[in-house]
């Protein structure tokens, strides 16, 4: 696979097009494929620019020597940190352009949510004191690749906020979160040994997989909480959720955690995906 491929972490992707699936549903008649297209762009380069941002902080602070998970691209040798780093701020700055484009269509408001999550990408790893080492890396998820994408999503086509997009934006909050927890629980005792204080190393190893199951369980709660007949359809996905969530509360641990990422980016696409459905069609 060519490296910058690998870099993109292209497993992690549904976290970007989950959010934009539904967000554009639950437009409905106010559905605008142009600038549906324009969301997806800023979600998905956002969401590559974080993890190249994320290979290089971490690749020159000497973190991810010893790392289970994919292979990192500067820790490995496959590039150097400059590259990484070049990679990283291309991917923002083609974020940035469609991002543009989005406000000069609709709010100049979203200039400002755009430079916070880049800032927010940025000081995931990177800075003096990156609070993703810090355990507020679920926290930063839930709100930009949960809230901000799925209702951001919906204002710039709708250009209107209400309470059910608020609502629909958990799930992929949650399960996004989900991504990220199971990286963090794959991770935890290498995080323990160079000083990484995620939340799974900060609620320790028990409470982390009910943590991350208890998010699962969230997605299929907050989806029922709209109280849409058809997001019942949503409970079609309960095989796959029940299957990952058996497997990281039977103790699975280290590489045995790996295809979990996967799994869990699949679920949130496919879970999305009815969920799209049933939005679209009441």
């Amino acid at each position: 696979m060519n490296k910058w491929i690998l870099g993109a972490r292209p497993r992690t992707l549904p976290a970007a097009i989950a959010p934009i699936i539904v967000a554009s549903a639950l437009a409905g008649p106010d559905f605008n494929w142009f600038r549906a297209a324009l969301a997806l762009k800023v979600g998905l380069w956002l969401q590559i620019a974080v993890n190249f941002a994320n290979d290089y902080s971490d690749g020159i602070k000497g973190t991810d020597t010893h790392r289970i998970g994919p292979t990192r691209l500067v820790a490995s040798g496959l590039a150097s940190a400059r590259s990484a780093k070049n990679a990283a701020l291309f991917s923002f700055a083609l974020a940035s352009l469609a991002g543009l484009w989005l406000a000069y269509l609709t709010s100049p408001w979203l200039i400002a949510i755009g430079l916070l999550s880049i800032w927010a990408a940025w000081n995931y790893t990177g800075g003096k004191k990156p609070y993703g080492y810090s355990g507020f890396g679920e926290i930063s998820v839930f709100i930009f690749f949960g809230v901000v994408a799925t209702v951001g999503t919906y204002y710039v086509q709708s250009e209107k906020l209400t309470l059910l997009s608020f609502i629909v934006a958990i799930p992929m909050g949650a399960l996004s979160c989900a991504i990220l927890s199971i990286n963090n629980l794959r991770d935890r005792d290498q995080d323990v040994l160079v000083g990484k204080r995620t939340l799974a190393v900060r609620m320790g190893d028990a409470a982390a997989r009910r943590f991350f199951v208890a998010l699962l369980v969230l997605a299929h709660t907050a989806a029922i909480a709209t109280f849409k007949p058809l997001a019942l359809l949503t409970l079609l996905v309960t095989p796959l959720t029940f299957s990952i969530a058996r497997t990281v509360l039977g103790g699975a641990s280290g590489a045995q955690l790996i295809p979990l990422l996967g799994k869990t980016g699949k679920l949130q696409l496919i879970f999305a995906t009815v969920f799209a459905l049933a939005l679209a069609i009441q």
